[in-house]
């Protein structure tokens, strides 16, 4: 049976959650208005988010859930502004005798690389984030990554699948740079017009990327993404869930709203979850919007935004020191 549809919203002073399905509630941006985008599409067939049949997760085959979410991905294009990117979150997916007929992986990165190109995105880069053998061993019990596998037959050993990152960009020219050097833009918080930015003359602060940064960033390998460095999704999960929510690490969604937005900007995510990536764009100086299908994870969302509202409004020690 399919869960119903359910649509609202919740807002902030700088940020918009929708519930809602993102095929149709990303016709509500206009276009050229996004300029960035970070998220993590539901992995095809992999786990099973909610009873929807408008889950792109709960394709009954590959070929379906690229037709479903080839939507979106023209959406995205639509609405980002032209020079500008989308950050995609994927990793190659394990595949089961059973289920396939053979165990080994399905190059899922490569067919949304596929879904991008033929939308019109240009493929621009690709991340290979690091994670610990071990504790994903003890996490998935992998048996290609189990002692007990290497010592009785290594032929069947195999590496962790790590997260990838892939990079696409829309063809045109980028109209507001993103300088991460050691001068900072923003946008002019007393003008109407969104496009307004204001040159500050001041040297680089908190949440530029700085070349020390870039040296250790460029490397096509991320170390330093701490996987277990999450928000809390307790609260969103549901007795029907049938796999654990395992939502973004926020050091990833970090490190792409320093290196790919300005401070005012728009940041974008259509596959909102439990407010992962609104949560850190806000928290960095952008606004944000971000779409979930699934009440219980959008109500999450909610409540992390205006928690961390609530402590971006609180004063600091310099503030009272200044008053």
């Amino acid at each position: 049976m399919s869960d119903p549809y359910l649509t609202d919203e919740a807002h902030g002073n700088s940020w918009d959650l929708l519930l809602g399905d993102s095929c149709e509630r990303l016709g509500e941006l206009a276009d050229n208005s996004v300029s960035l985008s970070v998220y993590s599409p539901p992995f095809a067939s992999l786990y099973t988010y909610s009873a929807s049949e408008r889950d792109i997760g709960n394709c009954a085959t590959r070929d379906e859930f690229h037709e479903h979410y080839r939507f979106v991905v023209a959406e995205m294009l639509r609405v980002t502004k032209p020079g500008r990117n989308s950050c995609v979150h994927v990793a190659d997916i394990s595949t089961t005798k059973s289920a396939h007929g053979v165990t080994g992986l399905y190059d899922l990165p490569g067919d949304v690389i596929r879904d991008h190109v033929e939308a019109g995105w240009v493929f621009y880069g690709r991340w290979f984030v690091d994670k610990n053998p071990q504790a994903v061993a003890v996490r998935t019990k992998a048996q290609h990554l189990l002692f007990v596998t290497k010592n009785k037959d290594s032929a069947r050993s195999a590496p962790a699948s790590g997260d990838q990152l892939l990079l696409f960009r829309k063809p045109g020219e980028n109209e507001v740079p993103i300088p991460n050097d050691a001068e900072t833009w923003y946008r002019d918080p007393s003008s109407e017009d969104e496009e307004a930015y204001v040159h500050t003359g001041e040297s680089s602060k908190p949440g530029n990327v700085s070349n020390e940064d870039w040296i250790a960033w460029a490397h096509p390998v991320w170390l330093g993404i701490r996987e277990t460095h999450t928000l809390n999704v307790a609260l969103a999960r549901e007795e029907q869930d049938e796999r654990h929510l395992h939502p973004l690490q926020l050091d990833f969604i970090e490190r792409c709203v320093r290196l790919w937005s300005n401070p005012g900007e728009l940041v974008v995510s259509p596959f909102g979850g439990v407010g992962s990536e609104p949560y850190m764009a806000v928290k960095l100086g952008r606004r944000a919007w971000a779409c979930e299908l699934k009440a219980s994870y959008w109500r999450t969302a909610v409540q992390n935004l205006r928690q961390l509202e609530d402590e971006l409004a609180l004063p600091t020690l310099f503030d009272e020191a200044a008053s």
